[in-house]
């Protein structure tokens, strides 16, 4: 039963290899900590069982976004459970996760991306592809595993097709000068012979990997940015903040950035907002604050 849910997970609902460790590890922890030592004692399982959970991983100290994680994997293996006829009634229903507090994404000031600054860092290095890297996290928003899946073909027109989760296809624009620069870069004796179809590899030629990118992204960011974290997600949240700053609706930033709901996106609004409020202080007559 649980390996026919693993295999929805991969199949049906095309989740990628990371998400289906994380939710089978969700609920064999679950049963290991409950004490369920067969898949037949999650027929009749009471709502009661799973609050007593959420006690154990709060008395461990596992933070309340964690926790209600792990509730959503368990959530989605329940409802999977009553869809496919294995339960009648969805313990779930009755389970609320612990309120957690919603984190502001962090984001590196404007004045810290400028052109000049980032030509000065990068002056350091020989290798191309950490800027080009660096500048299609901040310019496109794209997250760290699709920039990993990028393709040479992938690069037409001035624009970059992007593959999302759940495999959901969205275009991006890129600007004129970093189009020609990707393009210059392909073309150019730096990309070696044989390394496939991938836009970057790794100077062997092999794909590159998440710890790779997100070591190289750090590197340049932490020393660009004032920020008590520097990866490739903070870059995207940059995007996002200055894209709202500078006049972007939300319907837009939504599909840059790949989000399935509006909600997803308007996270980014608190910045956003803080920005008008400069502009109302500094431009209304009666805003100034004394």
């Amino acid at each position: 039963m649980i390996e026919n849910f693993e295999k929805y997970l991969s199949i049906e609902k095309r989740y990628s290899g990371h998400t289906v460790t994380a939710y089978m590890n969700d609920l064999s922890q679950f049963m290991t900590d409950v004490e369920l030592s067969e898949e037949k004692d999650l027929f009749d399982l009471p709502s009661t069982v799973v609050r007593s959970w959420i006690v154990i991983l709060i008395e461990a100290e596992v933070s309340k976004r964690s926790v209600n994680r792990k509730l959503s994997s368990l959530r989605a293996f329940f409802k999977w459970l009553k869809r496919s006829g294995y339960i009648s009634i969805n313990p779930m229903l009755k389970v609320n996760g612990p309120k957690s507090e919603k984190r502001l994404p962090s984001f590196a000031k404007e004045s810290e991306l400028k052109k000049d600054n980032l030509d000065e860092i990068f002056q350091e290095t020989e290798d191309e592809m950490d800027r080009l890297m660096f500048e299609l996290f901040y310019q496109t928003g794209i997250r760290l595993s699709e920039l990993i899946e990028l393709k040479k073909s992938d690069l037409t027109d001035q624009r970059i097709k992007v593959l999302g989760k759940r495999n959901k296809e969205r275009i991006i624009p890129l600007s004129s000068t970093l189009f020609n620069e990707l393009k210059d870069y392909v073309s150019s004796n730096r990309i070696i012979d044989g390394n496939g179809d991938f836009l970057f590899t790794l100077k062997n030629g092999n794909k590159l990997y998440p710890k790779f990118v997100y070591r190289r992204i750090n590197k340049y960011l932490g020393k660009a940015a004032s920020l008590d974290k520097a990866s490739p997600h903070v870059l995207r949240h940059t995007f996002a903040t200055h894209m709202l700053n500078n006049g972007a609706g939300l319907e837009t930033l939504k599909d840059l950035l790949g989000h399935a709901n509006l909600s997803a996106t308007q996270v980014y609004t608190h910045n956003s907002f803080a920005k008008l409020n400069q502009i109302y202080s500094q431009a209304h007559p009666r805003g100034h604050k004394k």
